[in-house]
């Protein structure tokens, strides 16, 4: 007697435990929820009725950005250029997927006469959700471990005033002078998107995400960064992921309860049973695949920034100790609108120049994809103070040929020769596209930078 009833506790304890547990009833109204949520996300989700995707998809190039654009992808039911950047009017397609997703699931509960298996359902949903929201946050999690997101603060943007960055572009420069920092963060993303694709640890990875999310959605509005709509649906899917579980982590944690952990998988044909295994090798290659991908463009080629060396020997900050124009000399001014101030060579192939002159600034973010160093825009992108040329530079005639960066300035183009008087003198002399001469003698300034030198030792400027 005392064997059977050992027998039986023990049988007993294994059915809690066991990872096929009976389904539980569902009460009207969370049937009627989870239709809705089911159908939204799917429509929210999934591109399936927009075919800008499928353009997308088919002329999208094999690199690092190109990739991280289709990942991070939303159905577009009202093309974005309809929309509003900011505002809630931004969410628009959120509510064109709520409409729909309501009609639907009015219909379904009309055809649903069976009351089908909501338990498995909810079980498949929340696979989707988990790698949807897997994917998304590995690839901005390696763009973030190789410093490609946010690069550092170029020498051009350390000699423009504070006052002439949109926030975005303050906030950027603000996580960029730390890259291991933001490794750190890329970091974070990739580790909880590990977490996500298994089923044990999804919560943990949940919540380790949902509060870092919850501050990228918070810096998305405060400083008008605008991936506001994206950010804001992943950190959707996280609280969806982590909902799961919040209930017996409540039970368990607040009101410190005995509690069990709900271990249901539903009875799956042996043809089924594979398709986890497929999923989980599926993102693996993916995640080597992009994480190769994103380290080769971090060494060979980060695509914010023009991949083109620049003029050998040019690198710095120059004062334009005298100014020739059409014949005059005008001497250093503030407020002369043709008066070159002072003058910055990129390490790369990027000339910019402090005038007196309105700039139209480049509202965008300028993170995407250009193979082009003159559409490589991110380093003027929500700059004011300077005007930026991407040039070529003939080594043999000692020339310079230069054009405008900014979009709205595509005509603006110099035809400068140069020489080196000595090592820290540049001469520059030649005429724009409307003929008028120029002569410019560069007198480098060796600057030191606090931010270089940092706090941890002793400098004295």
């Amino acid at each position: 007697m005392a064997r059977t009833k050992s027998w039986l506790l023990i049988h007993i304890l294994k059915m809690s435990n066991s990872e096929i547990s009976p389904s539980t009833a569902w009460k009207q109204w969370e049937i009627d929820i989870f239709r809705f949520t089911f159908l939204f996300i799917i429509l929210l989700s999934f591109p399936l009725l927009d075919y800008k995707f499928y353009t997308t998809l088919f002329s999208t190039e094999i690199n690092v950005r190109s990739i991280l654009d289709l990942t991070k992808y939303l159905p577009q039911y009202i093309t974005e250029i309809a929309l509003p950047k900011w505002g809630i009017g931004s969410f628009a397609n959120w509510g064109v997927s709520t409409i729909v997703a309501i009609i639907l699931a009015t219909v379904w509960r009309f055809y649903d006469k069976n009351k089908r298996e909501y338990n498995k359902l909810y079980y498949w949903l929340r696979v989707i959700v988990r790698y949807r929201l897997a994917i998304g946050l590995i690839a901005y999690g390696f763009v973030k471990f190789f410093p490609l997101q946010v690069p550092y603060p170029s020498l051009s943007n350390l000699h423009t005033n504070y006052g002439d960055f949109y926030a975005w572009k303050i906030y950027y420069h603000t996580l960029g002078i730390v890259p291991k920092y933001e490794s750190f963060l890329g970091f974070v993303e990739i580790a909880a998107s590990v977490l996500l694709v298994f089923r044990k640890t999804s919560t943990i990875g949940a919540g380790i995400i949902i509060g870092f999310l919850g501050n990228v959605v918070i810096v998305n509005f405060a400083y008008d960064i605008g991936d506001h709509v994206y950010s804001s649906y992943l950190l959707l899917l996280a609280l969806l992921v982590f909902a799961y579980d919040a209930p017996r982590l409540y039970s368990l944690l607040i009101k410190q309860q005995k509690t069990l952990a709900n271990k249901y998988i539903p009875l799956l044909s042996s043809k089924t049973k594979h398709v986890r295994t497929i999923l989980k090798v599926a993102f693996a290659l993916f995640a080597l695949t992009f994480g190769l991908l994103a380290f080769r463009n971090y060494t060979g080629n980060p695509y914010l920034l023009p991949k083109n060396p620049g003029l050998s020997g040019a690198y710095g900050f120059y004062d334009v100790k005298h100014f020739v124009f059409n014949g005059d000399t005008i001497p250093y001014s503030l407020t002369d609108p043709n008066r070159w101030q002072n003058v910055v060579f990129e390490k790369w192939s990027t000339l910019s120049l402090k005038i007196a002159r309105p700039i139209k600034i480049d509202p965008t973010n300028g993170d995407e994809w250009h193979d082009n160093d003159l559409d490589r825009n991110y380093e003027l992108a929500g700059t004011g103070g300077r005007h930026y040329f991407s040039y070529s530079a003939d080594t043999v005639n000692h020339t310079l040929h230069l054009k405008n960066k900014n979009k709205y300035y595509k005509a603006e183009k110099l035809e400068l020769s140069y020489s080196f008087p000595n090592d820290s003198t540049i001469i520059l002399s030649g005429y724009t596209e409307k003929k008028d001469t120029i002569y410019a003698l560069l007198e480098r300034i060796n600057k030191r930078y606090m931010l270089f030198e940092g706090r941890r030792k002793p400098v004295k400027l």
